[in-house]
Formats: structure tokens, sequence, C-alpha cells
């Protein structure tokens, strides 16, 4: 550039939305405390973040040179390394049930691949790749991090870790244990005709009870009250004062 003051600006387009970075000979904006210009025309941006992945067009005007206007294009990606990912790994499956493993990062930038690893052994994304994870059932989501397992066995028990992973650096929880154990149907029947057992003995007790009168109301049994025959030379009255039979007269003997 020949052109003693050439007329410089820089624009800011995020969303198809234009907004000015450098104008009238000074910073403006959102970068206004984190940019400078350098000579003749460059931008040089500190401490960038991920919300200054954007394009910047410079645009540049020289009268007095030969070519007295231009302009480019820069686009500008700031990468940011992933943070320790959270993984959910279950501590314990039968044999023969589902199971999933779930690992998961937000602050990465871009957006980080999943790798999963079992007893520091990577799990590849396709167990026929190789011979000791051939005969798992399982699929692996490097995009989402999942790792699920149809149908789970004994040999897939293990210490299990992730490790997000983008061009700026990675980042891995650390190891976790998932135990795969049979299940015991003997003692699962027994303990089902134990309930059952007791339920029938608890019903029988109460059907007894019915029957030997344990669950007849007081109300019931005064209603039903049958006073003793008389006997000879024997007359009973009721009292109001002692709510119960008394002889009225004597034996004779």
């Amino acid at each position: 550039i020949t052109t003693l003051k050439p007329r410089i600006e820089w624009k800011k387009i995020q969303n198809g939305e234009p907004s000015y970075v450098y104008f009238e000979s000074k910073i403006i904006g959102a970068l206004q405390n984190r940019a400078m210009l350098l000579e003749p025309a460059s931008l040089l941006i500190t401490n960038a973040t991920r919300e200054d992945t954007a394009q910047y067009r410079c645009e540049v005007s020289a009268p007095n040179d030969m070519k007295t206007f231009d302009e480019i294009l820069i686009s500008l990606e700031v990468q940011v390394k992933p943070v320790v990912p959270k993984c959910i790994v279950p501590k314990s499956v039968p044999v023969g049930k589902s199971a999933e493993l779930h690992c998961v990062e937000h602050e990465g930038f871009p957006k980080p691949e999943y790798q999963w690893f079992r007893n520091k052994e990577e799990i590849p994304t396709d167990p026929k790749s190789s011979p000791k994870f051939l005969n798992s059932s399982y699929t692996l989501n490097t995009k989402s991090g999942t790792l699920k397992f149809s149908t789970v066995r004994k040999e897939d028990s293990g210490q299990y870790h992730c490790r997000a992973k983008n061009p700026a650096g990675e980042a891995q929880c650390g190891p976790q244990m998932m135990e795969v154990y049979d299940l015991n149907i003997a003692g699962i029947i027994l303990g089902v005709l134990v309930v059952v057992a007791v339920l029938v003995s608890i019903t029988v007790g109460i059907c007894c009870a019915y029957k030997r009168g344990y669950f007849v109301s007081k109300k019931q049994t005064g209603n039903n009250y049958k006073p003793p025959a008389k006997g000879d030379g024997v007359d009973y009255v009721r009292t109001d004062e002692e709510g119960d039979f008394r002889h009225k007269s004597s034996f004779v003997i």
C-alpha cells in the first residue's frame, strides 16, 4: 500500500450478520479490548474464545495505489480442548441383559469424538475387527459417546473409561468397574415358593380363626345371650342395678 492513509475496515460476519470490528481507525464492538490493528492492515485477536469463530472481511481503499480497492474474506475457527468427560457405567449387569455406557463432554470445540476402553485397551468401533471383541454384541457411537451392549457376557466385565478428542486436544474420565454376574435361577424360584407358602399359611390361619369364633364381635355375643333354664324352685329375675340375674327365692331342701 503506497497511499499514505488508506481507509481500512474489518467486519465480523457471524450467522450471516455483519458487524464492525475496526472502523474509522479504531477497534469497536465485542473485540474492543481484545484486538488491535497491526501494520499495514492485519488484525490481531488476543484471548480468543469460541464466540470469535466467524468470517472476517477486510476492506482496503487506497486512492493513490494502482489498485484503489481490495478486500479479503478469512474464516476463523477457534478450537477448544475438551474437558474431562462425564462417564456413566453400570456397576453390575446380569448375564444376557442389555447395558448402556455413556460419555458426555460439552466444552470442547469442535465437538469431540469419543473412544471407549476396557482394561486400558481401546474398544474398536466394529467388534469383528478384533479377535478379543469378536463375540461381543455391542455398538459404539463415536459421535454421541454411547457404548451399548445388546446382550452382555461374562467376558464383558472389566474397567471401562472414555476419552473425548478433537483437534485441540483430548481428555478422559477415570476407570469404572462393570461387573457381569450370573442369575441364580434356583434361588429365585426358592424365594418365590417360600413367599407362596407363607401366604398360604396366613390364609389357612385366618380361616381357622373364623371357624373357631375368634373374630365374632362383642355386640353379636351380647344380643345372642340366652338365660339358663329355670330349675326346680328357683326363680331368676334381672335388676337394673346389678345388670345380671339373681335368685328371687331360696332353695327348699
